[in-house]
């Protein structure tokens, strides 16, 4: 898998990893326009030092989901976790719609899933207010890796851990709460 970096300020940080903390790559489908792609990619590099943008690859063929036009969240994750190098985590990113089962709701629509802990997640824009995409993207972006990160979801209304529950509260998120930024933290993540 070739690596590039694609941003007006090129950085070193990309490269550099430490054995505490893991790295944390950036896979964007073809889909996704370069433009948000390196926003989120500098986005995420303030609140933590080892990232790394890959090249835009396709979608694996058995995610596609054919009866509803969409892919599917959890085959996508399982493609992911066989690209992810040790002591990394793979964050796949799309505009295109996405879903997992749902308890009894076998293709539930989502904005991204993740596991925990975990080594891949994947986050899509299809279901974000166009006006405030790259704000919500993020915010979605953090969630999924946070899960990850062992993050489960949070009571907190305000925290980015909140479940999502069938609905968009990203505009009420306004950061990690006390106690899943204390947990972040430990996992080398730059947050106050």
């Amino acid at each position: 898998m070739a690596l590039f970096i694609n941003c007006e300020k090129p950085t070193t940080a990309t490269k550099q990893t430490t054995s505490k903390n893991k790295t944390i790559i950036i896979q964007p489908f073809e889909d996704m326009p370069a433009e948000l792609t390196n926003k989120i990619y500098n986005q995420l590099l303030v609140v933590y030092p080892n990232i790394v943008l890959s090249e835009p690859i396709k979608f694996p063929k058995n995610a596609y989901y054919n009866l509803r036009n969409r892919y599917r969240a959890d085959t996508i994750i399982s493609f992911l976790r066989t690209e992810a190098p040790q002591k990394s985590v793979m964050i796949g990113i799309t505009t295109k719609d996405i879903s997992a089962t749902k308890g009894k709701i076998p293709d539930w629509g989502v904005m991204g899933l993740g596991y925990r802990p975990g080594n891949a997640c994947v986050a899509s824009t299809f279901r974000l207010e166009k006006e405030k995409l790259a704000e919500q993207f993020y915010k979605v972006c953090l969630h999924e890796i946070g899960h990850t990160q062992d993050l489960k979801h949070c009571p907190d209304q305000s925290c980015i851990m909140r479940a999502a529950e069938g609905k968009n509260h990203l505009d009420e998120l306004t950061g990690f709460c006390g106690s899943c930024t204390k947990k972040m933290q430990k996992k080398g993540w730059n947050l106050e």
